[in-house]
């Protein structure tokens, strides 16, 4: 089955400009008894809320695997079995030697190991793994989240990012009192394969984002995706509307560089903002690294230690501070799609309160570019976070308290940054935010203050499509976009 054979299907004549002018989604037909059987065919093993459920769960666990990673480490770096173990990495009393710069390389750089080098080479593995569930879960779970509730999804994540943080401390405590055996590191380390094997079981059992699957051609699948995840037939309007957003913002990004690869797409600009939307997924990651925030979240225990804190209370308190962590987070899903990104993005920067910033990448940026751009942008979370972990030791040895300083001049830094570049993006469905950042630059406008209007025309409209540039003002299909679509 050609892609052709379902609208929206360009043809040259004036009736089919007249169609694509009126645009009202309940006319929106299949044009094919095949291409229907084709859809039901392709249709998910799960639906509706079951579907939605499932996504999450499995999007869920990724980022408690994330979370767990992060602050797993932070009770292991002053356990006596794992300083028996690694004794490279324990800081004297006097704070003399490198010991703190190789301490802070183990967390940024862990696991079934008998040496060092065999500790950096593991931790270095489970990076990449790591590495590669960050930056293609949360653009996955965007695709396949409704425009009015992907926000609060999304901050669910987020949440449970902390809540692997609070479980690995909790853990880390109970094994904390096996000071004979070499289990109190190995097995809370070891632990993270639950969190692994959960992911690979369950993504089984899910279908590919309607998105992608339309950027490839497969669009009986892509609407069959679509059509599961609103638990609505796909001859539904608001799915047909759905699909012909996608299609049409797949039309415009293909003939704006058609010759071009996403990769090398990143760095253009135009009416698509290629580079602008990729760079501030950039900016944002790495503000969620210079907050200072896993100053905290892999330093914690070691941190109250140094305060004169015995052992077991600066894991307690380290523990308590974790589970703080997460239920603030909790705070965020009820507000993320009332009060829109920005507002907490701002208060997050004055109150620490961040964990709401990693929804952004993967929604600013669009479909051609999303995958190289959300790498762009995971590669600035990892990069900073790997800067900090790296400078924290050293920081504390040489300049103690002035360290918290410089975070603190780093978070205020933030706050005009968000306020002046970061576009709201509440409401909007990631083809709208094509729309917003089109509209910016016909007008020659920043898209803050386009993405704060409540003027602007819906993906898959006709005042869409020739903001895009994919249509003229007679509701026309361009040449070079009917070209596009014909090609596809």
């Amino acid at each position: 089955m050609s892609r052709t054979s379902y609208s929206p299907h360009v043809s040259d004549d004036a009736a089919s400009n007249t169609s694509r002018r009126s645009k009202t989604r309940e006319d929106v037909v299949v044009n094919s008894s095949d291409f229907d059987a084709e859809v039901v065919a392709s249709a998910p093993r799960l639906s509706g809320p079951a579907l939605t459920a499932a996504i999450a769960f499995v999007a869920g666990t990724g980022f408690t695997l994330f979370g767990y990673d992060q602050g797993v480490m932070s009770a292991l770096l002053t356990a006596k079995q794992f300083e028996n173990v690694f004794p490279q990495v324990a800081i004297p009393k006097d704070g003399s030697g490198n010991h703190a710069t190789l301490q802070s390389f183990v967390v940024a750089i862990y696991t079934a190991s008998y040496s060092y080098a065999q500790l950096v080479v593991a931790r270095i593995i489970t990076g990449l793994g790591n590495g590669l569930n960050t930056s293609t879960v949360p653009s996955y779970h965007a695709e396949c989240s409704p425009a009015a509730r992907r926000g609060s999804l999304i901050m669910i994540e987020g949440s449970l990012i902390t809540f692997g943080i609070m479980i690995s401390y909790w853990i880390d405590f109970a094994f904390f009192w096996i000071s004979g055996s070499t289990a109190q590191w190995r097995v809370p380390i070891a632990l993270q394969i639950v969190l692994a094997l959960i992911m690979i079981v369950g993504i089984s059992f899910l279908p590919e984002s309607p998105r992608w699957l339309a950027k490839h051609g497969r669009d009986a699948e892509a609407l069959a995706v679509i059509s599961a995840l609103d638990d609505k037939p796909h001859t539904d309007a608001g799915v047909q509307q759905t699909y012909h957003g996608i299609r049409e913002a797949i039309a415009a990004e293909s003939h704006h560089g058609n010759d071009s690869s996403p990769l090398r797409e990143v760095f253009t600009n135009g009416r698509s903002q290629n580079f602008r939307r990729a760079f501030l997924g950039v900016v944002v990651q790495c503000f969620q690294q210079i907050t200072g925030i896993n100053l905290i979240t892999y330093y914690a225990t070691l941190l109250f230690e140094r305060l004169g804190i015995d052992d077991v209370k600066a894991r307690i308190i380290a523990a308590a501070n974790g589970t703080e962590y997460f239920l603030a987070s909790l705070i965020a899903i009820a507000l993320i799609d009332r009060i829109g990104r920005r507002p907490l993005m701002l208060f997050g920067a004055i109150g620490q309160t961040i964990t709401m910033v990693l929804l952004a990448p993967a929604e600013i940026v669009g479909l051609r570019i999303r995958a190289p751009a959300n790498a762009f942008s995971t590669a600035s979370n990892w990069t900073f976070n790997f800067m900090v972990v790296m400078v924290t030791g050293p920081a504390f040895n040489n300049i103690s308290w002035r360290t918290y300083i410089v975070f603190a001049s780093l978070n205020a830094f933030i706050i005009p940054i968000v306020y002046l570049f970061f576009p709201e993006t509440a409401g909007r469905s990631l083809e709208d935010m094509d729309v917003v950042f089109a509209l910016a630059y016909n007008e020659g406008v920043s898209p803050v203050k386009v993405s704060l209007r409540k003027d602007i025309p819906p993906a898959g409209s006709p005042e869409a499509d020739e903001i895009l540039g994919i249509s003229g003002r007679d509701g026309s299909v361009r040449e070079d976009a009917s070209r596009s679509e014909k090609a596809s």
